[in-house]
Order: structure tokens, then sequence, then C-alpha cells
């Protein structure tokens, strides 16, 4: 399983680690990924899914229902 987000689709940027000599390597930066289970009452069922801390956040603020309704007008395809 890659490490996405289920929601919004986020994942690992590449970048360049710099050393002090100014010697570039190349690295990844991982995306915050945390596995929670949410509630959706429309559906009466718990459901898991990986998040971004970012998402968390958006879901505390606006509730799952209203997420998972702007990311399918967004043209994401959320198999909840």
């Amino acid at each position: 399983m890659s490490r996405r987000d289920d929601i919004t689709g986020a994942k690992a940027l590449n970048g360049y680690r710099s050393s002090k000599a100014n010697n570039k390597t190349k690295r990844l930066f991982n995306v915050n990924l945390q596995k929670k289970k949410f509630y959706l009452p429309e559906e009466d069922r718990w459901v898991t899914l990986k998040v971004t801390t970012k998402t968390l956040k958006a879901i505390n603020k606006n509730g799952l229902s209203a997420v998972l309704k702007k990311a399918q007008a967004k043209g994401k395809s959320i198999n909840v």
C-alpha cells in the first residue's frame, strides 16, 4: 500500500539534503500520515482512513462528510 492520503491523495515530495560543504544528496519529504477511524452517520458505520494531519484538521473543523463532498467536487475518487 502506498504512502498516500486517502482523501486528498497527498504523497511524498523529493528534494535535496545539504551538507555543511553544500554537497547535495536526494531525499524524500514524507507526508505525516495518521491512521484514524471515523464515524459516518449517513451510512451508520465506522471507516478507517489514512489521512495527513492537514486533512485531519480540516475534518475536525468541517466534518467528514463535508470534506468528502469537497474532495469529490474537485474530482478525487474516494473509496470509503
